[in-house]
């Protein structure tokens, strides 16, 4: 069975809409164009029925009754004997009225039916002789009948047209409610999403901190991890702030400051330890070059851009796997790779990574998390790309333009987040290097080491 889109109802209920603001303007236009037409066939029956009636009265009253004018007959009654035009049908004249107009009564115009034929008949007394004249209305019928043929066709491509003028008025005007639609589900897929991973991190440092306290551990451990609770919920809140700024504004309106990207990762990767260690995975930082790894941009979205990638790493690792991190740094631009060994990925699908809703099997759920990496980092005029080899892990580089004036500040050296701890020689991290509160098998590092 196929799986229906997120968005299918909505696609369903704005192409009903199109249709019924469609059908409604067509129906309003072809509504006023059969009026009009109507309007005009009346006026043109109503100018020829007064035109005969005039005719015929003129020629009553003045014609010879050897030359009618054109479509008109004459008869004349005198006595008994009825004088006629050359050529007048047999069935005319009408002797009643004849007979009627002779004995003094007012002129008569009537229409008749003889044989199937329609006539109109002007009967009236001029110089003492009774006078009929009589018109074949056939020709008119015939004009009237083309008349409508022409409406009826003007009608159907009045119609059609009506059809297309309906169609993009109603295109316009859903546009709005469509883009509107979309916007809230954007919204609601990105919440759902960002909010996912720092729920994920809280819950399981929670269980932590519970577990911890069940066993009477050491209360100093029990507060760091319990600081570490608060910290991720600080970072939870500046995570819902920014959403709903991108809501309200359509894109990143924090003000930029300066932010040390290799301090931002060690401190997202301490915020990881935890889960590291519950999926079997180590983690490591390591900062390569000389320079500086310090760009100007708000904290709270590249910690998110950092995250989500930790994230993607962490859910496409096998346990017993490596991630790491490698921040290089350079006058111009800062490099952040976060490197995996884990399930890879084809190369040809790494464009589609950062499609929304379309994305991949590295992508996450709904294909928004690498989305959402690609449009805050394009917000810091930086670059995201993704490499990789399926079974052969993946790595994902942003780059990011350095801040100018960092080189003449002394280095950022962030607030440590919780206690220090030694790492076992055993824990991935080389014997006895100095981790900042990363526990099992998650460590932090600095400096050079062997390429993954």
């Amino acid at each position: 069975m196929r799986r229906r889109p997120p968005h299918e109802p909505e696609r369903y209920l704005l192409l009903r809409a199109r249709r019924r603001v469609t059908m409604q303007v067509a129906g309003a236009i072809s509504v006023m164009l059969a009026l009009g037409g109507m309007m005009v066939y009346c006026v043109i029956t109503s100018d020829q029925d007064t035109s005969a009636r005039r005719d015929l009265a003129v020629a009553a009253q003045h014609a010879y009754l050897s030359r009618p004018p054109p479509c008109v007959w004459l008869f004349e009654l005198h006595g008994d004997t009825v004088l006629r035009s050359p050529g007048a049908p047999a069935v005319l004249p009408v002797r009643a009225a004849l007979h009627q107009a002779a004995a003094g009564r007012e002129p008569r115009v009537g229409q008749i039916e003889i044989a199937g034929q329609s006539y109109l008949v002007h009967t009236r007394r001029r110089g003492g002789v009774a006078v009929q004249a009589a018109m074949d209305l056939r020709y008119q019928a015939a004009e009237r009948h083309r008349l409508l043929r022409t409406l009826a066709a003007a009608e159907l491509t009045g119609l059609l047209a009506a059809l297309m003028i309906g169609q993009i008025v109603a295109r316009r005007a859903i546009a709005p409610l469509g883009e509107a639609l979309a916007r809230q589900r954007r919204f609601a897929a990105d919440v759902s999403h960002e909010l996912r991973t720092p729920l994920t991190r809280l819950h399981i440092r929670a269980q932590i901190v519970a577990r911890g306290l069940r066993r009477g551990n050491d209360p100093l451990l029990a507060a760091a991890e319990v600081d570490r609770l608060v910290n991720g919920t600080r970072q939870l809140g500046d995570v819902v702030e920014d959403l709903l700024l991108t809501a309200q504004f359509g894109q990143l309106r924090r003000p930029f400051a300066p932010v040390d990207l290799a301090a931002l990762a060690e401190e997202l990767v301490l915020a990881e330890a935890a889960r590291a260690e519950v999926h079997g995975v180590t983690i490591e930082v390591r900062r390569q070059g000389p320079g500086g790894h310090v760009v100007r941009g708000a904290q709270s979205a590249l910690r998110r851009v950092i995250s989500a990638l930790l994230d993607n790493a962490l859910t496409h690792t096998r346990a017993g796997g490596h991630i790491w991190v490698i921040l290089s740094g350079g006058p111009e631009t800062v490099r952040l790779d976060v490197r995996d060994d884990g399930v890879g990925l084809d190369p040809r699908d790494a464009e589609r990574l950062f499609t929304r809703f379309v994305g991949g099997s590295r992508s996450g759920g709904l294909g928004l998390g690498l989305a959402l990496v690609r449009e805050v980092v394009d917000g810091h005029g930086g670059t995201v790309t993704a490499d990789g080899r399926p079974g052969a892990g993946a790595v994902f580089t942003v780059r990011l333009p350095a801040d100018p004036a960092a080189a003449a500040r002394p280095p950022y050296l962030p607030e440590p987040v919780g206690h220090p701890i030694t790492l076992p020689e055993d824990s991935g991290g080389g014997p006895h290097l100095e981790g900042r509160g990363v526990p099992g098998r998650s460590g932090a590092r600095s400096g050079p080491g062997p390429e993954p």
